[in-house]
């Protein structure tokens, strides 16, 4: 299984607690060591699966707004996006349990024309206002359709780290990587009004792979 390279740090200290942990259980209570090491190797075996990068075939895309990340969707309504394109949109949300790939795709294929990190709260991820509360980055994108493209991570209650790559004037492929965020979290992508929305409120998403929406040339 192929690990994303955001996991070296958390594994290596994983590793060791795993190690030191296993030498006190075996060493001091013996007996009982089996009731405390089985629960550990599922702790360590789901840090492995949560930093797992799937094998998937992206594909060109021009007018489809492609899935950012793997997860469920939780909200589709029209709100006032006031950071960067100061007008309404189509808010497209979808919720990553710990569970999911955290991958951040781009949602569209363009230019990167805005980027900003906001330090925030860290209220549990599928909460409404955490889209404009918790600690955040924005990105925007214009897409080959000519359209502005806004997206955000959001990091949730346990999610603490967020990791962006990319820098105002790169191009922007959809269904290619951007970030990633750790341990459970939420992606908001903004479109415009008149964009044909192809997913529904509980959709299973897979990133990089599902069309959600597609734009009017």
């Amino acid at each position: 299984m192929k690990l994303h390279k955001e996991s070296k740090g958390t594994i290596v200290v994983a590793s060791i607690a795993f190690v030191v942990v296993a030498f006190l259980a075996i060493y001091f209570l013996q007996a009982w060591s089996l009731l405390i090491l089985i629960p550990l190797l599922v702790v360590y075996g789901l840090i492995f699966w949560f930093f797992r990068v799937p094998n998937r075939e992206i594909l060109d895309h021009k007018e489809q707004v492609i899935a950012p990340v793997d997860g469920k969707v939780v909200m589709i309504k029209e709100v006032m996006e006031n950071e960067f394109l100061k007008e309404k949109a189509i808010q497209v949300s979808i919720f990553m349990s710990p569970l999911n790939v955290h991958i951040c795709r781009f949602p569209v294929s363009g230019k990167v024309i805005y980027k900003k990190y906001h330090p925030g709260k860290y209220l549990v991820a599928w909460h409404e206002k955490s889209s404009t509360e918790n600690e955040r980055t924005t990105i925007a994108v214009e897409s080959l359709t000519h359209h502005k493209v806004v997206f955000r991570q959001i990091a949730g209650y346990v999610a603490r780290r967020i990791v962006f790559y990319c820098n105002e004037g790169d191009t922007a492929k959809a269904g290619h990587e951007y970030g990633f965020i750790k341990f459970g979290s939420r992606m908001d992508v903004f479109l415009p009004l008149d964009t044909e929305i192809l997913c529904k409120i509980g959709d299973k998403t897979k990133g990089g792979i599902d069309v959600i929406a597609r734009m009017k040339e």
